[in-house]
């Protein structure tokens, strides 16, 4: 017997979305010992360091209810490092900066009371000597400093300025000698992946010198330098419309490529502390690089040789090294994704964790997708990945097509990976084909296409989604007439863009997304409140554009249901994006649903509100496209 696409039933609950989704981050070697951060849904997004045992089992160095999670620039990163004294982490309550000694249960202050709440926060700490040196926000009366300053791990309280200067500061680096630091840096409105400096100064007695830009400028971004030897530096840069690794010299001169190709060695600094290389013992580099992947491999700064390592993942990040040994994480469309370390003497490869490894699906209930160069409007190439209604049993109707849903990643200048993902199979096993677009500014495809969204944010995106979900349509794959568009925050802006400017979506959800400009650059957080200059142009000689793009700006045009997802403590998207969309949609008369919850930032932690998140949005597709999804409770829509 038949079934209709968006009814067939399915073992895959938003329960296992929410709780099988563990975040792993910043694996790393210390002593032998592999330690991480997992975020767990499950204990309300607490993230929790957490160390293998020398007999190969995994026990949580930072025991509940702390919870190692900085709240630098908003999107944090790197919270902690550990040291001879013990696990020094940002806890997120307070935003200081701790000491948890081995064995005990009580963590040591070693960062002063701020006179705001949160309001001195630190990220991305490296150990020299007895003392912590990371970078520091400090928020005090509606103004935001940063700083890398010294912390001394004796809890005496006297954190004391290293280096200032500059907007934004990343990447600490403490030559081998002790002599030179080396750090990136860079001011608004650029953001990360539009210029950085590379930056280096003497050190004298714990003091930091004057500095000197080594690499880097407005139009060049510089990432994660490390020293090569005392007085040379491995960088990553994208002077050649590719982030490629080179090699600097403290006392200047050109830059030296270590291996030139028309291929990405890093990705976007979202995160301080982010890696995606390190240096061996002896000399060689364990890197990653590729076209929209990246793939682990030995770079041979001698000879420029790149041998590429087996390992069984599509893709890796945030890799590390330590004593021939290299360290990171691993995505497959596959396998869960997992911790894994490589013997680069042996190659001989081992998967230490599964981090989501969710419910015991079979392979027949996950989609494995396909990477496409999808056609694009004036002769653009638009990267996604398909993945098409999965069941091992059911059949829908002869001759009916199944309805896909675009999803579009946050940002923008991020990418979708080719993962093994519960979530898509949440809608797949369902009946419901999903493509997840890498439309233009996204990450993995080089300089100039992430440049293609530069003043074209609300344009590129919502054309090359549209165009995506419409040629799958022309060839047959999907129901033209039932195509759906959800996305996340700067994903939420392209939905609500999509929805107001085009006909091609019968309805769309927005998670915590931009409806409006003006006020969102005077409303979001220090990290982001330029970004608009390069997506939008600069303020106030661009105004009439950040009204017109809005896609607050044109509800009048908008004919179809939205569903609008927010939490109430996002201080990167404030709830007042998604209110203002809904009061229009209310005078306006458009079916909707204003879902808030309480207790979430820029990103839902909480495992019951993804739970609620997911079913309310399979309820939305399905009363909007014509199908009844079991097992589901109703979504109640506001109606004219």
């Amino acid at each position: 017997m038949s079934t209709p696409f968006g009814a067939w039933p399915s073992p895959v609950t938003a329960t296992d979305v929410a709780h099988g989704a563990v975040r792993l981050s910043f694996p790393a070697l210390v002593a032998g010992r592999l330690w991480w951060t997992e975020g767990r849904p499950a204990e309300s997004g607490r993230q929790v360091v957490v160390r293998r045992a020398e007999d190969g089992t995994a026990h949580d160095v930072l025991p509940a209810p702390f919870n190692a999670r900085t709240r630098v620039h908003e999107y944090g990163g790197l919270s902690w490092v550990a040291t001879d004294a013990g696990l020094v982490f940002a806890e997120f309550t307070d935003q200081r900066l701790w000491l948890l000694a081995e064995g005990a249960s009580t963590p040591v202050a070693l960062t002063p009371v701020p006179d705001e709440p949160s309001g001195l926060r630190y990220a991305d700490p490296v150990v020299v000597g007895s003392e912590v040196w990371c970078v520091r926000e400090a928020h005090a009366g509606g103004a935001v400093r940063r700083h890398l300053v010294a912390v001394p791990l004796d809890g005496s309280l006297a954190v004391r300025e290293l280096v200032g200067g500059s907007d934004f500061l990343a990447h600490p680096r403490l030559a081998p000698d002790g002599a030179h630091l080396a750090w990136i840096a860079w001011d608004h409105p650029q953001m990360p992946w539009d210029g950085t400096e590379l930056r280096g100064a003497s050190v004298v007695d714990g003091e930091v010198g004057e500095p000197r830009t080594l690499l880097g400028g407005l139009e060049e971004s510089v990432l994660q330098p490390e020293w090569a030897d005392a007085r040379t530096l491995h960088a990553v840069t994208d002077a050649t419309g590719w982030w490629n690794l080179v090699r600097v010299s403290l006392d200047g001169g050109v830059p030296e490529p270590l291996h030139p190709a028309a291929e990405e060695f890093a990705a976007p600094l979202w995160q301080l502390g982010q890696t995606s290389y390190g240096v061996l013992e002896d000399g060689r580099l364990a890197v990653t690089h590729g076209v929209g992947r990246a793939a682990p491999a030995l770079l041979d700064p001698a000879t420029g040789t790149l041998t590429d390592l087996d390992v069984p993942f599509d893709s890796v990040s945030a890799v590390s090294v330590t004593d021939g040994t290299l360290v990171g994480i691993g995505i497959s469309p596959t396998a869960p994704t997992s911790l894994f370390t490589v013997d680069l003497a042996t190659g001989t490869v081992e998967v230490l964790d599964h981090g989501d490894d969710g419910p015991s699906l079979g392979a027949e209930w996950l989609p494995v997708p396909t990477a496409e160069a999808l056609p694009g409007p004036d002769g653009r190439t638009v990267h996604a990945l398909v993945y098409p209604p999965t069941h091992p049993t059911a059949v829908a109707p002869e001759g009916e097509l199944p309805p896909y849903v675009v999803f579009v990643h946050g940002g923008p200048t991020s990418q979708s990976p080719n993962a093994r993902s519960t979530e898509k199979a949440y809608f797949t096993s369902r009946g419901i084909g999903v493509v997840d677009v890498n439309y233009g500014g996204s990450s993995g495809y080089g300089r100039a296409y992430r440049n293609s969204l530069r003043e074209q944010w609300g344009v590129v995106d919502v054309q090359d989604c549209v165009a995506a979900a419409q040629a799958l349509a022309a060839d047959g794959r999907a129901d033209g007439s039932r195509l759906v568009i959800r996305g996340g925050s700067a994903g939420g802006w392209t939905v609500l863009s999509a929805l107001t400017r085009t006909d091609a979506f019968a309805a769309g959800a927005s998670y915590y997304g931009v409806a409006e400009l003006v006020r969102f650059a005077q409303d979001t957080h220090d990290f982001e409140s330029r970004y608009l200059d390069g997506l939008i142009g600069p303020l106030p000689e661009t105004h009439d554009r950040y009204v017109e793009r809005a896609p607050l700006s044109h509800v009048d045009e908008l004919s179809c249901p939205v569903l609008l997802l927010q939490g109430d403590e996002d201080e990167v998207v404030p709830p007042s994006q998604s209110e203002l969309f809904r009061d229009a949609m209310v005078r306006n008369g458009i079916p909707h649903a204003y879902l808030l919850f309480a207790g979430e930032q820029h990103g839902f932690r909480k495992a019951e509100n993804v739970v609620t998140a997911l079913e309310s949005e399979l309820s939305f597709y399905g009363q909007v496209l014509g199908f009844t999804p079991p097992d589901v409770p109703r979504l109640d829509l506001t109606r004219p």
